[in-house]
């Protein structure tokens, strides 16, 4: 008989939803847990906002370079191995960062953690698109992402807690240690692959695997996709990034404890991704899309206030906003690619969203440094307008936006 899917109910669904959710701890608490002590990093070592920020974008960097060559990894020794790999090795290495001797070799190995963490990415909505049934696709992404903010939340806030009253290394290394629990759990629950077919041996296969990397490039809609993943990813981590550095100065003051506490604000995408994923099976992805990236606008507008009530409420809105269209987009991508090249147009879109983490997230670190807050905020929303004006060119008339 024919795999067609696990249906949401069965054991192997809910093993897989669980075992990717802790996946997604084990990646995304480590991955962005110095977001949470760049002041602390930035006061330590006598760097700037900018400088210190390279903490978090050599790790996404070394992730964007990684993701698809992890994709074609895994088209050879199979989805979960391939994630096994990685997040197990990310593991060890977030274990060692803390005992960095200074910056230079802190950031070579975020680096390094980065390239093992693109293995999660790269393959895991794939890996979802083989083995879910087509009609759940998009309800199972949401739920995949998130698990992700779950991961980025518990990261920050853990970290900043313990940064606060241990320093910023020691609040990486105690993240490191719930990722390394959160991995042996990914490892335990996480079923078989059962519709995984080795990219040589699938029916109508395109040549090698340049050409199923290709392939999606050449896609209007694939590319705007990964537009979206550049531009609002590059949006999102900025604010983060740097509103801690805005609300400790006036006319805010607010305690380094606080501000990390505003870090709670990512429980909002934690209920935005499955219920944009759940609106796009019913609505359709391309509404569901537009409508998220309106309000990640409308929730950075707010945070140009002078009060701190609106800033937190825009916050809330801009990361819900934000992993609304995240969960779509996301989907959107493998399920409109060829069967052959979905582990490639999801690892692209991956590719374009961490390679905008990184460009962004220190690029409109200069802009807030050298001019102010609303010229940063006024970047970000223009970066949200950009990215719904290519979606609206692109994937309008896309048969999978109606899905």
């Amino acid at each position: 008989m024919t795999f067609t899917g696990h249906s949401p109910g069965s054991p192997a669904y809910r093993r897989l939803i669980v075992g990717l959710f802790f996946a997604g701890i084990a990646t995304f608490a480590q991955l962005y847990s110095p977001q949470a002590v760049l002041p602390q990093l930035s006061s330590d070592l006598g760097i700037t906002p900018a400088t210190a920020a390279l903490a978090v974008s050599a790790a996404t960097l070394g992730l964007a370079a990684a993701v698809i060559p992890w994709s074609m990894v895994a088209d050879r020794i199979g989805r979960v191995p391939a994630m096994g790999t990685g997040i197990l090795a990310a593991t060890v290495l977030g274990l060692v960062a803390p005992l960095s001797t200074g910056m230079e070799m802190l950031l070579a190995l975020r680096l390094l953690e980065g390239i093992a963490l693109g293995a999660v990415p790269a393959v895991a909505l794939a890996y979802l698109s083989e083995e879910v049934s087509a009609r759940h696709a998009a309800a199972a992404a949401g739920s995949y992402i998130a698990g992700t903010t779950v991961g980025g939340l518990l990261g920050r806030v853990v970290s900043g807690l313990a940064g606060e009253q241990w320093g910023w290394r020691a609040g990486i290394w105690v993240v490191a240690g719930v990722c390394a629990m959160a991995a042996a759990l990914f490892l335990w629950l996480t079923p078989k692959a059962r519709g995984f077919v080795p990219g040589r041996l699938r029916e109508g296969a395109t040549s090698g695997m340049l050409a199923r990397l290709v392939s999606p490039m050449r896609s209007a809609p694939q590319l705007a996709l990964y537009a979206q993943g550049f531009l609002l990813m590059g949006a999102f981590v900025a604010v983060y990034n740097y509103l801690g550095f805005h609300l400790i100065d006036a006319p805010f003051s607010l305690p380094s404890w606080l501000v990390t506490l505003l870090f709670l604000a990512y429980l909002a995408g934690t209920v935005s991704s499955p219920t944009a994923g759940a609106l796009a099976s019913r609505f359709g992805r391309y509404p569901v899309l537009l409508c998220s990236i309106a309000v990640m606008g409308i929730g950075a507008f707010a945070m140009l206030s002078q009060a701190a009530l609106p800033v937190v409420l825009g916050l809330l809105l801009f990361t819900g906003g934000f992993f609304g269209a995240h969960a779509v987009a996301s989907g959107w991508a493998p399920a409109a690619a060829t069967p052959d090249s979905r582990a490639q147009a999801s690892s692209l879109y991956y590719f374009g969203y961490y390679a905008g983490s990184s460009l962004f997230g220190w690029a409109l670190g200069i802009v807030f440094g050298r001019a102010d807050w609303a010229w940063f905020v006024g970047a970000i929303i223009t970066m949200c307008a950009v990215s719904a004006a290519l979606a609206a060119r692109a994937l309008r008339s896309s048969p999978t936006g109606r899905i």
